[in-house]
């Protein structure tokens, strides 16, 4: 591990965002699903989590190690009903987005609360089930004659107006992780096999010297 390197890794992760996350209902498009976490990626998100009945992630080349996944840690649940009760356990609010005649515009809401937006599968969108599981819709106002946008585009649109106005409340400014936490992160972003390694067999991870050296035993 280079220095520069490691305090690259550690400048992104100074700026994660824990309290705003994604939670994506059966969006089962490799592409798209690979598209909507470069955004989460792109905006200084920690997680996403996804619904996806199977258990298993959409397959696309840009969800290889070396992609978006990653850096952003993919929380999968079979039902709805456990992803709604994981960012509802954390605090977070639970936007939709979805059109409906209820939905506001999705630069009114504030977005430095904890947040969760809820993006729909391809073809049909959020389902009614999930919609009544949410504080509210959003949308994104259309002057043309299409009437929605894919859902990884959609989701950018959104993400980086939560981006904007977390930039402008400070929130990118101090690290928001606990420091346990924090710790792991930066291991496993550094030392991915490694970290590999010692989960297999139940070891702790050896420390890191300031430049991101190991210091302690390495496991073989």
């Amino acid at each position: 591990m280079k220095p520069d390197r490691f305090h690259r890794l550690k400048a992104v992760l100074d700026r994660r965002q824990p309290d705003l996350t994604v939670l994506m209902e059966n969006v089962h498009k490799g592409h798209n699903f690979a598209a909507v976490l470069r955004s989460c990626d792109a905006v200084g998100m920690l997680s996403a989590h996804a619904v996806l009945p199977t258990g298993h992630l959409p397959s696309h080349r840009r969800m290889s190690a070396a992609g978006a996944k990653r850096w952003i840690e993919v929380h999968t649940h079979t039902r709805l009903e456990q992803g709604v009760e994981v960012v509802r356990g954390r605090g977070m609010q639970l936007l939709a987005a979805h059109l409906s005649p209820r939905a506001v515009d999705y630069r009114e809401v504030d977005y430095t609360q904890p947040t969760a937006i809820l993006l729909g599968q391809e073809k049909d969108g959020v389902t009614q089930e999930a919609i009544e599981s949410c504080d509210g819709e959003i949308v994104i106002p259309m002057e043309g004659m299409v009437g929605s946008l894919n859902v990884s585009v959609a989701a950018a649109v959104i993400l980086f107006e939560a981006q904007r106005q977390r930039s402008q409340a400070g929130l990118y400014e101090t690290q928001r992780l606990e420091e346990s936490n924090y710790q792991r992160i930066l291991f496993e972003w550094a030392y991915p096999r490694l970290a590999s390694l010692c989960q297999r067999r139940g070891e702790p991870y050896p420390p890191l010297g300031p430049d991101g050296e190991l210091l302690g035993p390495v496991p073989r």
